[in-house]
Parts: structure tokens; C-alpha cells; sequence
């Protein structure tokens, strides 16, 4: 398997005292080339999976594997994070340029597929739309070392046109390089559409 969960657990104030869990004993296995969905309601931990997913944060039990391994710490990571807001995954100080070889050199082809335009790339971040800043983030997430991309609401506050470009491009991408993909969404239509597995995540 390429990335795995070994009975994940979390839950607020760091762990400590009778705080309840929002996720308990979780597992899950994704392969190379993999689109997977997980969805549920809102509260149910979704996000928070996602941030372990990724090693954005540790969980309180259990671990998570990348090809059998500890996920690599430091450095570029082969397992990336597409959040659902991308004002808030960006550094307003940098350039669209300097934000988009954060995460390699940039591909051509994925810039065009994802319809940025070479102009945006003096701007900074404030000065592009919702929709326009997180292709952006779409295509540095899919660097060359770009093994897993998780994708968390990602399309999910953008217009119907843009939604179908991203995942268009993101799906085309991960084929063509056996990436796996892990869909996370609350609109089960829209993970039926794109995955060929879908997991369901109860609330509390």
C-alpha cells in the first residue's frame, strides 16, 4: 500500500483528560493510482483526518505510513494537502510565482490544464480570485515528488466550470503518474462522480 492509517485517534485538548474523541480507531489503506472518497457530515472529523493524512499534525493514537514508513518529516513531502480555503494556505507576502516553486518546478502543461495564465505570476495573492488562487494551489501541490494529493473540499466553494477544470486536471495528472488521490468531500455525489471508493465517516 502506499499510504496507510493504523488505527488513527484524536481528540480535542491535545489528548489529555475526559475530552471526547473526534475520530477513534480509524484505518484506511490507499493504493498507487487510487481515487478515493471520504465523506460524511460536518463535525465529524473530516478535516481533521485529512491534516493526520498528511502529517500536518501527529495523531493521539495510532500511525500513519507511506509505503510502510514514517511519513517523511522536513523537506518536500510526497504526500500533499489541498485545503478547502486557499487564502489561507498561501503566504500573502510571496509573489504567485514564488507560491507555485514552493513545490517544484512548474510544469507547463499543468498550468495550462488548470487554465493559469502567465500573467497572474507577478501577482500576489489578494489580488487574484477565490477560484483563480487555489488552481494555484492545485498545481503546487502537484509537484514532481507528488506522490498522494489530498484533496479537502477543495472545489467545494468554487463555480461549477472551475470545479470541472480542477478535478479534470488533478484526475488526468494522477493517471498519467499512478498518484493516488484521496477525495474528501460532504457532497457524496460529487465523490460517487470521482471515486471508484468511498468511505463513510460517522459523526460523533
Amino acid at each position: 500500500m502506499l499510504l496507510e492509517a493504523h488505527g488513527l485517534g484524536y481528540r480535542y485538548g491535545g489528548g489529555r483528560g475526559n475530552q471526547p474523541w473526534l475520530l477513534r480507531e480509524v484505518s484506511l489503506a490507499v493504493e498507487p493510482g487510487e481515487v478515493v472518497g471520504l465523506v460524511g457530515p460536518s463535525g465529524c472529523g473530516k478535516s481533521t483526518l485529512a491534516r493526520l493524512l498528511a502529517g500536518y499534525e501527529p495523531p493521539q493514537e495510532g500511525r500513519v505510513t507511506f509505503g510502510g514508513q514514517p511519513l517523511p518529516r522536513g523537506g518536500y513531502r510526497p504526500v500533499q494537502l489541498v485545503f478547502q480555503h486557499p487564502e489561507k494556505a498561501v503566504n500573502p507576502r510571496w509573489t504567485l510565482k514564488r507560491t507555485l516553486h514552493e513545490g517544484g518546478a512548474a510544469d507547463p502543461d499543468l498550468l495550462e490544464a488548470l487554465g493559469i495564465q502567465e500573467s497572474w505570476l507577478s501577482r500576489w495573492p489578494n489580488e487574484l480570485s477565490g477560484g483563480e488562487l487555489q488552481r494555484f494551489c492545485v498545481a503546487r501541490a502537484l509537484g514532481p515528488q507528488t506522490r498522494v494529493l489530498i484533496a479537502d473540499e477543495m472545489t467545494t466553494m468554487l463555480d461549477a466550470i472551475t470545479q470541472a477544470q480542477l478535478w479534470g486536471a488533478v484526475l488526468e495528472r494522477a493517471r498519467q503518474r499512478q498518484m493516488a488521490v484521496v477525495v474528501i468531500s460532504h457532497e457524496h455525489r460529487l465523490v460517487e462522480r470521482l471515486c471508484s471508493r468511498v468511505i463513510e465517516l460517522g459523526s460523533r
